[in-house]
C-alpha cells in the first residue's frame, strides 16, 4: 500500500545534510512513521491503484493524516503528478521551517528509483541531479 499523493525517500537513498554530509533520509523518514503510529490503529481508505496494482490510499493514526504528517515534517514530498496538489501547503510549511530533507539537499525519490533502475550507485543516484535545493 502506498500513501496517496506523497513520495518519500527510498531506505537506501542518501540525503545531504547542512554541512554536506550524507545521511540515510529514507531509513529516517521510516523509523519516524513507525515510532508516530506506535499501536495507534489506522485507518485506510483506497482513493486509486498504482500501474503495479497497488493500493494508493489515504491513511490516519487517530486524527491525523499520515500523509500530511510526513510531508510537514520534511520527511517526505508532494507528488504532484499524482496528488492534484494536496500536499503543496504542506511542503511550503515544511520547506520554510528547513525541516527535515529541507534542511540540505536531495533528489526526489522518483528521480533517485529512475536512477537506480538504469543501473545508477544508490550514492551516485542520491546526489544527481539534484533537483530540489535549497
Amino acid at each position: 500500500m502506498r500513501l496517496y499523493g506523497i513520495d518519500a525517500p527510498e531506505h537506501d537513498q542518501l540525503c545531504r545534510d547542512p554541512h554536506g554530509g550524507h545521511c540515510r533520509c529514507g531509513q529516517v523518514a521510516a523509523n519516524a512513521l513507525v515510532t508516530f503510529i506506535g499501536r495507534q490503529t489506522l485507518t485506510c481508505v483506497e482513493v486509486d491503484r498504482d500501474r503495479y496494482g497497488r493500493s494508493a490510499a489515504v491513511c490516519s493514526a487517530g486524527k491525523v493524516d499520515l500523509a500530511d504528517w510526513l510531508v510537514r515534517g520534511g520527511l517526505a514530498i508532494d507528488w504532484p503528478r499524482y496528488s492534484r496538489g494536496d500536499h503543496t501547503p504542506a511542503e511550503v510549511d515544511a520547506r520554510s521551517k528547513r525541516s527535515g530533507i529541507w534542511n540540505g539537499e536531495f533528489v526526489e525519490p522518483w528521480r533517485y528509483r529512475l536512477c537506480v533502475s538504469a543501473g545508477g550507485r544508490p550514492t551516485g543516484c542520491s546526489d544527481e541531479p539534484m533537483g530540489r535545493q535549497q
